[in-house]
């Protein structure tokens, strides 16, 4: 008679990668098997997409890191001298406001924001918003009074920021909300060198404006140094009693709108300096309307704004 042997190793079934994940080294600590255990499951994801309106002129959309320390808030082991050893350049974003209220009350540590564009830290985004998707990863409350969280956001951070319309969508939504290419509309207070006649204003609201768009030296370090073709309309304008000007244009996605009033040394063409044949600066800026995408054109890459 044959006797039963125990299972040999040759006998054993390999292990899967979760199960070598989970399984601890010899006096692996119970914390470091619980942690192995973690990593091992599949994350959860929810989808939370929404508009939101910017009231003020200091905030950065997303979390604003020292391009110094890179946020880690130090240097050769001593404090940034940049940040003060912060680890940002702003003590929020509109990112980090709506985290605030949103992380604690779906139980979740960790997320990612996502834009439909983004504007520049001294633009406010005005009008009925901006889309935008906060992804949260691994929530331990998946489901959510969104209305209440919307009405805690507004009440809280009042003056400042406000969100509207949130609600649960897929995750297909953040590549289409990315990809989408949105005109936009912008309210812009201009301050020219001398005096500008009404007639000469009047003249440029005809039609769309083809304008050539070097990379603004200001992004120059993030962004490739190409030249960009965008269409400008400038749709309406206002004398202002200290000389400035109020102008309402809309604008191809992409446009640097700023680049587009100054000219930025020949570096956009046309710009509204050289068709007023007049030094003209942006004094203030304001998205007013994000409008639905158009018809694909060719690109030649653009710059969110």
């Amino acid at each position: 008679m044959s006797s039963t042997q125990p299972p040999t190793e040759q006998h054993v079934e390999d292990p899967t990668p979760e199960m070598r994940a989970e399984a601890p080294a010899p006096g692996q600590p119970a914390e470091q098997k619980q942690q192995n255990r973690m990593q091992a499951r599949p994350k959860i994801r929810l989808f939370v997409e929404g508009r939101y309106e910017k009231f003020v002129r200091d905030l950065p959309q997303t979390v604003f890191f020292c391009p110094e320390c890179k946020g880690r808030r130090k240097i050769k082991g001593k404090p940034c001298t940049r940040c003060n050893g912060f680890g940002k350049l702003t003590k929020d974003s509109v990112q980090e406001l709506i985290e605030k209220f949103a992380l604690p009350r779906f139980r979740c540590w960790n997320s990612k924001f996502h834009g439909a564009g983004r504007e520049d830290i001294d633009v406010r985004m005005l009008g009925t918003g901006r889309p935008f998707i906060l992804e949260l990863i691994n929530p331990k409350m998946p489901m959510l009074d969104l209305r209440e969280l919307e009405e805690a956001i507004n009440k809280e951070c009042a003056g400042r920021i406000a969100v509207h319309d949130l609600r649960l969508v897929a995750r297909n939504r953040v590549a289409e909300l990315k990809e989408a290419k949105h005109p936009k509309e912008y309210s812009i207070r201009v301050h020219p060198a001398n005096p500008v006649s009404p007639e000469k204003l009047q003249s440029l609201l005809a039609d769309r404006l083809q304008v050539r768009q070097r990379t603004p030296e200001r992004v120059a370090h993030r962004r490739a140094d190409l030249d960009r073709h965008r269409w400008v309309h400038l749709l309406s304008f206002e004398m202002l009693d200290d000389g400035d000007l109020r102008l309402h244009v809309r604008c191809e996605h992409g446009t640097y709108v700023k680049e587009f009033v100054s000219g930025e040394s020949g570096r956009t063409e046309p710009s509204l300096s050289a068709l007023l044949q007049i030094p003209c600066a942006c004094v203030e800026l304001d998205v007013t309307a994000i409008l639905a995408p158009e018809a694909k054109t060719e690109e030649t890459g653009g710059g969110s704004k």
